[in-house]
């Protein structure tokens, strides 16, 4: 595995290197935002290890940016700012994990080995998870290029899910896209079209799971 660590403070940077080294990982480093960003532009990593306090900015910022360029390592924030609501801005934000300080490099490198298994592909017009591809132009879930099919409400679930997926997609988002601002919206509304959504993926053997994360919304991603 190759990655690209952004961390400002030596002696954490030092640290990091060295346990990732022992375990096989190839590590880059930057110790800001700007060389974070020159060297993911010209570098191919399988994934970013983001500090959130950079001396040029906010690390999350990185994110959108690279995006922006086709950029798609996974990202791992990595950050003393970790209680709830700083790991909803950072999910939000596009991480792919979030890892609050102190924290053991056994788990750094645990989580490293997660994003790196992940086996789905995301393209511009389709994205691919398990068994399942979808295909934003036509907006239709495919299993072996057979269409499966779904009530309106169950296809926008999953649409707004397999854009982001191994990501936690916030309760609220799932809500704007699955509701009109004037429908009427029952508790467990949104939770039954994830029930019945996960039935019908179960029964086509999808190889894809819908876990909720609690108190923040509900992550897609393949199982073996």
């Amino acid at each position: 595995m190759h990655i690209l660590l952004v961390e400002d403070e030596p002696e954490m940077a030092s640290v990091l290197m060295t346990a990732l080294k022992r375990q096989d990982v190839v590590v880059d480093h930057a110790s800001n935002l700007a060389d974070a960003e020159a060297m993911a532009r010209f570098g191919t990593y399988d994934a970013i290890v983001l500090d959130r306090r950079l001396p040029d900015g906010e690390g999350l910022t990185l994110i959108p940016r690279l995006r922006a360029q086709h950029i798609e390592a996974p990202v791992i924030a990595l950050t003393a700012m970790s209680d709830l609501r700083d790991r909803i801005i950072g999910l939000d934000a596009g991480a792919d994990d979030y890892l609050g300080k102190p924290f053991a490099t056994e788990e750094l490198v645990a989580r490293l080995k997660a994003l790196h298994r992940r086996p789905y592909v995301l393209r511009a017009d389709q994205s691919i998870v398990g068994r399942l591809t979808y295909d934003f132009r036509y907006r239709e879930a495919l299993i072996n290029d057979q269409a499966l099919e779904l009530p309106r409400r169950e296809r926008l679930v999953l649409e707004t899910l397999i854009r982001r997926p191994g990501r936690t997609v916030m309760r609220g988002m799932l809500e704007e896209a699955v509701y009109a601002l004037d429908d009427e919206i029952g508790s467990n509304a949104l939770d039954a079209h994830i029930s019945r959504l996960r039935r019908k993926l179960d029964d086509v053997s999808a190889g894809i799971e819908i876990r909720a994360v609690r108190n923040l919304g509900y992550l897609l991603r393949a199982v073996p």
